[in-house]
């Protein structure tokens, strides 16, 4: 397994703009970010490039060969919580986004995972993941697990906004998870906090996507720091 990433979440922006401005106050202390993508289908929320006009302006940056802002700086994870994830993948990807997460739930089955990730990783992509919300059956990650390079547990009920309360059950099901797959890197995201991020890393998760817990912190670099320390702590 990997060791622990603290991963500063952009959750929703508005437009790229905005996205830039986030970017920027993550780039000065973390060195990955998760950029949450919602297209107001898979989830009610609608965030970049999903408003008027913004898909021209992602599918014209990617056929330019222009990077996500300060990626220099910051690795970029994405997390889509979107219907049809196979474009907007595509595009991030020849954008310099690394990480590539989409949710089982979108897709119809193993085969149509494999052949997601084989064109985001042709794009540029290193690599590729699920997404599980809190009350899918984990049964239905079998037939695709081995393909992913990480599974992501939602851990609140809510798409698409900062501050949701963390749904406990959570726990347990990284934990029957990491038994059946004790080398592979799960992440979770929704709720992290002080509170629960030692219980987290002892049940099996490496990866956490801290959304509220950094972002409305008064200093947020110190919030990062802290909660890096707490996860490092529990690893036995």
């Amino acid at each position: 397994m990997t060791g622990i990433e603290i991963i500063p979440t952009n959750t929703c922006p508005p437009d790229f703009s905005e996205l830039s401005r986030r970017s920027e106050v993550f780039a000065a202390f973390a060195s990955v970010m998760q950029l949450d993508l919602d297209d107001g289908i898979f989830a009610p929320e609608i965030s970049w490039p999903y408003r008027k006009s913004q898909w021209e302006e992602i599918e014209a940056m990617a056929k330019a060969g222009r990077k996500l802002p300060f990626s220099e700086q910051l690795k970029y994870e994405a997390h889509l919580m979107v219907q049809d994830p196979l474009r907007i993948g595509g595009f991030l990807a020849r954008m310099n986004c690394t990480r590539i997460i989409s949710h089982i739930e979108v897709f119809e089955n193993a085969r149509s995972v494999q052949e997601s990730f084989a064109s985001w990783k042709n794009a540029g992509a290193t690599e590729c993941g699920l997404a599980i919300l809190i009350d899918t059956p984990l049964s239905v990650l079998n037939a695709c697990v081995a393909d992913c390079d990480v599974v992501q547990f939602m851990s609140i009920a809510s798409l698409g906004k900062q501050g949701a309360p963390f749904d406990i059950r959570v726990i347990g099901r990284i934990s029957e998870l990491h038994t059946r797959n004790p080398k592979l890197s799960i992440s979770v995201d929704g709720g992290v906090a002080e509170s629960n991020i030692v219980e987290l890393v002892r049940a099996g998760a490496r990866r956490f996507g801290v959304g509220s817990a950094i972002s409305k912190a008064t200093d947020p670099a110190a919030a990062y720091a802290k909660l890096k320390a707490l996860a490092e702590s529990a690893i036995v």
